[in-house]
């Protein structure tokens, strides 16, 4: 089960399939961060990148159906592979301490939460790099801003009971990097990230990732 918050609230909650036909659903990655694609992409931006992701998705899809994967293969959960001792934020610190803790820790995103550890959103250092490209000038009161007093862009998360390999397809689907992992109450439980999955199959033998 897949949801997508916005600003701490869950605008979206149900199985990847119909995530996939979200057409609102916005693109959640550090990895579209580069120097064509620096931005946080609008719903009518990503409607009209369709077409360029096509030939992608096609790509995807015909793998799929050429496996001939054994479906009654084992379910592996998310629970068995996420990081647990995670880095998190609160979304009253400020976009300074912010950058400070990806610096200081080496990590390429950091969650942020609010008061129970309920997840809000997702902060990278690029994040922060477009909020200072947009008003130069200010960039310095912008590093003193609190996280709640800047645009935070909307987020996918899933629960300790997804199938690994479903988490697969949504990241490469919308380019993610790392995924939060929230139980039925929001809170923010552990974090699974490409690296965390290509680790579990290094170790799963005979394991199918688009089973």
């Amino acid at each position: 089960m897949f949801a997508v918050y916005n600003n701490g609230s869950v605008q979206f909650r149900s199985t990847s399939d119909n995530l996939y036909n979200l057409d609102k659903v916005d693109e959640l990655a550090q990895s579209r961060h580069k120097p064509d694609d620096d931005i946080y992409y609008s719903f009518d931006d990503i409607l009209n990148r369709k077409h360029q992701n096509k030939q992608r998705e096609n790509a995807i899809a015909s793998y799929q159906e050429v496996s001939h994967l054994d479906t009654k293969e084992r379910v592996y959960y998310v629970k068995d592979i996420m990081t647990k001792d995670f880095i998190s934020i609160d979304s009253k610190d400020t976009v300074y301490n912010a950058y400070y803790l990806l610096k200081e820790n080496q990590i390429s995103q950091v969650p942020i939460v609010t008061f129970g550890n309920k997840i809000i959103s997702m902060i990278s250092k690029k994040t922060i790099l477009n909020l200072i490209l947009e008003d130069v000038k200010n960039g310095q009161l912008i590093m003193e801003k609190k996280l709640n007093e800047i645009f935070l862009p909307e987020v996918i998360t899933t629960d300790p009971m997804c199938d690994i390999r479903k988490i697969a397809k949504v990241m490469i689907k919308y380019k993610i990097d790392a995924i939060p992992i929230v139980d039925k109450d929001n809170r923010l439980t552990g974090i699974v990230s490409k690296t965390d999955i290509i680790q579990a199959i290094s170790h799963i033998p005979n394991f199918q990732l688009w089973a």
